[in-house]
């Protein structure tokens, strides 16, 4: 079953700021005490997301993602992340990607993705980070996108993610390129 805090419309934290200086050691600090947690369980953890690119405007949520060598089960992972404040938020739809989120009640202040180390989601989330930062125009773009959007349904966390769902998707495809092509990391 479908957690019900994804199925959540209304969130505090659906607001576009301007790119905070602060994101990458607020990230940092979380990535020591996630690792610290997950030691012997995490293969990587990384600062992805809009708070990972320099510049870029962004809901001011530090996203994270840990790589692991095994999805399941799940409770070498989840439960540690759990005893640091997390909620584990279940999606039956994506059964070897899975968020948790800081705090366990909304606005949250960070969303953490867990996913097979190697694996096409982890390189997902890296290569639009790396491309992102390789491409300011692209980013731009992005930005926009995300202050229209909010403008238009203020806090509707629901309709920010399905608004921006064609222009990520297509984003996806064209940093995966760019990685193919080399101009990964």
């Amino acid at each position: 079953m479908r957690h019900p805090s994804l199925e959540e419309r209304f969130d505090p934290a659906v607001r576009i700021v301007e790119y905070d200086p602060a994101w990458p050691r607020l990230a940092a600090a979380e990535i020591a005490r996630v690792g610290a947690a997950l030691d012997g369980v995490a293969v990587r953890i990384e600062h992805v997301g809009s708070t990972a690119v320099p510049g870029l405007a962004a809901k001011p949520i530090v996203d994270l993602q840990v790589a692991v060598a095994e999805i399941r089960p799940a409770a070498p992972y989840a439960e540690p992340l759990e005893a640091l404040g997390y909620l584990f938020a279940p999606d039956p739809e994506s059964p070897d990607f899975h968020f948790f989120g800081l705090p366990a009640a909304r606005p949250r202040t960070h969303h953490l993705h867990v996913c097979l180390a190697g694996g096409a989601d982890e390189m997902r989330h890296l290569a639009v980070r790396d491309y992102l930062r390789a491409h300011p125009e692209e980013a731009a773009r992005y930005a926009a996108l995300k202050r229209e959007l909010v403008a238009s349904r203020p806090g509707d966390r629901l309709a920010y993610v399905e608004g921006k769902a064609e222009f990520v998707a297509a984003l996806e495809r064209r940093a995966v390129m760019f990685v193919g092509g080399g101009g990964f990391r």
